[in-house]
């Protein structure tokens, strides 16, 4: 077994261990629930315990000749812990970068464990499929969530919990302004989340709404955001403040640097040194900020491309004063709203 330490204990003493390269939870509760696991995964009425575990490169090469759900069984074995009642979760977040969030309101608590990498695998709902399934391949998660509930759920109502967790998870990402890597848009998860969510059968406090428009739901919601946003800044560095810049916005549509950098009339070198400084000037990134906002619209169909085209010069041209952003910014306009 696996040396283990514990880091928190929720008020029905369910306990989580910090193990190596795991996030291990053991129930001192009755507890049913839902999870994306091979590992029992759908609906169980029994759950005893449950894992979120960090894929080194050798377990990552273990896994390319074997079953998820076999591996899954024998971790549970390293941890001797049973797996016809377990379930668990993968990815390569690293654990110590994980993010406990608890949240009450009277009798209800819930309680959420995330891990999230979204640097590379971020992607947005519709996006272009980046493979397809044939003869089981595998792959693994970045964004996993366990909720644990004090309350008793019924199959539905978790359900109905398992979509308010997943949109609030999608609220996340939205509020960083994290970029899907396959599309333009911003991405509403990655392609490989996970979510495991549990409530305690023991308890004689049956609540049956977990929507937004309940208090459950809103519990829910806020564990889930301010979770995911904690271990997105402590995965990979992904902050309200880092982006808050310039060139991090225009990243969002992607266009090759180099092709602006040919036809430029000032030195590279000046205009790259009070780039750095400009960037990071909030009024610039508020002025991006639009006129991306407004490449989106034309995107949607929502404005029409003579008019978002017309704006964005005027926003660009009368509000902004850095030589820099302003070059930028029109390079961006000409090739996004153009009118073919």
């Amino acid at each position: 077994m696996y040396s283990n330490r514990l880091i928190f204990k929720t008020s029905l003493d369910d306990e989580i261990f910090y193990l190596k390269d795991t996030i291990l939870i053991n129930f001192k509760h009755n507890r049913n629930g839902v999870s994306t696991s091979e590992l029992n995964g759908g609906y169980c009425d029994r759950y005893d315990s449950v894992f979120n575990q960090h894929l080194s490169q050798e377990k990552i090469d273990y896994l390319v000749d074997h079953d998820v759900c076999d591996y899954l069984i024998n971790e549970c074995g390293l941890m001797d812990i049973d797996s016809n009642f377990s379930t668990g979760l993968i990815t390569l977040a690293e654990m110590k970068n994980s993010s406990i969030v608890t949240k009450s309101f009277k009798n209800v608590e819930v309680t959420a464990i995330s891990t999230a990498g979204v640097r590379t695998n971020a992607s947005r709902a519709g996006d272009v499929a980046s493979y397809w399934q044939e003869n089981g391949e595998f792959h693994f998660g970045t964004i996993n969530i366990i909720l644990l509930l004090n309350v008793k759920l019924s199959k539905s109502t978790l359900m109905e919990a398992f979509m308010t967790a997943t949109e609030a998870k999608t609220v996340a990402l939205s509020n960083l302004r994290i970029p899907s890597q396959y599309s333009n848009g911003y991405a509403t998860g990655t392609g490989t989340d996970g979510i495991c969510i549990f409530s305690n059968l023991d308890s004689n406090d049956e609540v049956t709404n977990a929507g937004k428009h309940s208090k459950l739901g809103e519990l829910i919601g806020k564990c889930v955001i301010e979770s995911v946003t904690k271990a997105i800044g402590k995965q990979v560095w992904i902050t309200n403040n880092s982006q808050s810049h310039v060139l991090v916005r225009l990243n969002r549509y992607k266009l090759d640097i180099n092709d602006f950098y040919d036809n430029l009339d000032y030195d590279k070198f000046e205009f790259i040194k009070q780039l750095k400084i400009d960037a990071k000037n909030q009024d610039n990134v508020a002025i991006a900020a639009s006129v991306l906002n407004l490449i989106d619209e034309v995107n949607n169909n929502l404005i029409k491309k003579e008019d978002a085209l017309y704006l964005a010069k005027k926003i660009v041209k009368e509000n902004c004063n850095s030589y820099p952003i302003k070059e930028l910014l029109e390079y961006w306009i000409s090739y996004f709203i153009r009118l073919d």
